[in-house]
């Protein structure tokens, strides 16, 4: 896989309340990723820019919601998250800007 393909795999962490309970329960990490990105794209995209070992990668399509402008109804894009699970001892830090 090409190295400008996998920069842009990932688009941002998920950081919520839900995100932060999945990371403590589950050890996962909650990804915004292009929506056309693949399960072996997004595990070397995380690697190659954390520099930790990926266990596994889940997948799930969140829908847009639809919205009013006025009198018409509109519809926000759909996009695409990743729970990847890291190997036992591996960590991503947020805070300190990467690998911990």
């Amino acid at each position: 896989m090409n190295q400008e393909r996998l920069m842009q795999v990932l688009l941002a962490p998920q950081i919520s309340e839900k995100a932060t309970w999945v990371a403590d329960k589950n050890e996962q990490v909650i990804f915004r990723v292009a929506s056309d990105a693949t399960k072996p794209e997004i595990k070397a995209a995380v690697e190659l820019l954390f520099k930790v070992e990926v266990e596994a990668v889940q997948v799930s399509v969140v829908k847009g919601k639809q919205k009013r402008f006025g009198r018409s109804m509109g519809r926000r894009k759909g996009w695409k998250k990743a729970f990847v699970s890291l190997k036992p001892g591996q960590e991503i830090n947020f805070v300190e800007g990467g690998a911990a």
